[in-house]
C-alpha cells in the first residue's frame, strides 16, 4: 500500500474514532443500554464526568450541571431488589401495578448517604421538578417504577421512569383528593440531584 493511501485510511479510522471515544466517556463501563437515569450532587465516587454542554443537552437546558454522576440503565435499575404498589392513578381513578426499585435501594448503589438533611430534587424530561426529603422518601416508600401494569413503561407515557408510592396506603395522603396526591411523584424522571441541608 502506498504512503499517501496509509495516511488517509489513518485518517478516515481517526475521524470515526475521536466522536466514539467521546460518546464511550459519557456511558458507565457497565452500561448494556440506553442510560435512563443520572443521579448527581452528593453521590459516591460517581461512574461517569462532568456534565458535557455538547451532549447533556436536555440538561443544559434545564440548567443542570455537574461534576460527576452515577448513572443507570435500564438492567441495573431492574437488577435492584423490586418493590410492587398498586395505587389508584389519578389518569384513570382506578388501581395500577407498579413495580420498581426503591428509591432509597437507587440512591444507595449511587452510594448516596442519605440522612435527615438528605433532600432530593426528581426532574422530568418535560422540565417538572419535585422536591422529596429522604425522609418522605422512606416514610412513603417511594420507588422508581420501571413497569406499570407488568409492561416496561414507555417513552411518550408515564415511562420509562416514575417516582411514585402507593397513596392508597397512607391516611393522610388517601384523605387528599387524587390528583393532589401525586405532586411529588415526576413521571418520564430522569436525572436526581441530591443536597443535603
Amino acid at each position: 500500500m502506498n504512503p499517501r493511501r496509509q495516511f488517509l485510511n489513518a485518517a478516515a479510522i481517526g475521524a470515526v474514532a475521536v466522536p466514539s471515544l467521546a460518546l464511550a466517556q459519557h456511558a458507565p463501563k457497565a452500561a448494556r443500554g440506553p442510560i435512563l437515569l443520572t443521579v448527581s450532587g452528593r453521590i459516591g465516587a460517581g461512574n461517569r464526568g462532568a456534565f458535557d454542554p455538547a451532549f447533556d443537552q436536555m440538561m443544559g437546558k434545564q440548567k443542570i450541571q455537574f461534576d460527576k454522576a452515577h448513572v443507570f440503565d435500564f438492567a441495573a435499575l431492574t437488577a435492584l431488589p423490586a418493590v410492587t404498589i398498586k395505587p389508584t392513578l389519578e389518569y384513570d381513578s382506578k388501581p395500577h401495578t407498579l413495580k420498581g426499585p426503591l428509591l432509597a435501594d437507587v440512591m444507595k448503589a449511587a452510594g448516596v448517604k442519605l440522612t435527615d438533611k438528605t433532600t432530593l430534587f426528581l426532574r422530568a424530561v418535560d422540565g417538572y421538578a419535585a422536591q422529596v426529603t429522604a425522609t418522605e422518601a422512606s416514610k412513603y416508600r417511594f420507588i422508581v417504577a420501571t413497569h406499570l401494569d407488568g409492561q416496561p413503561m414507555a417513552l411518550g407515557g408515564l415511562g420509562p421512569l416514575w417516582a411514585v408510592y402507593d397513596a392508597d396506603r397512607f391516611p393522610d395522603m388517601a384523605a387528599k383528593p387524587l390528583p393532589a396526591r401525586f405532586a411529588s411523584c415526576p413521571w418520564a424522571m430522569y436525572h436526581i440531584e441530591i443536597k443535603e441541608a
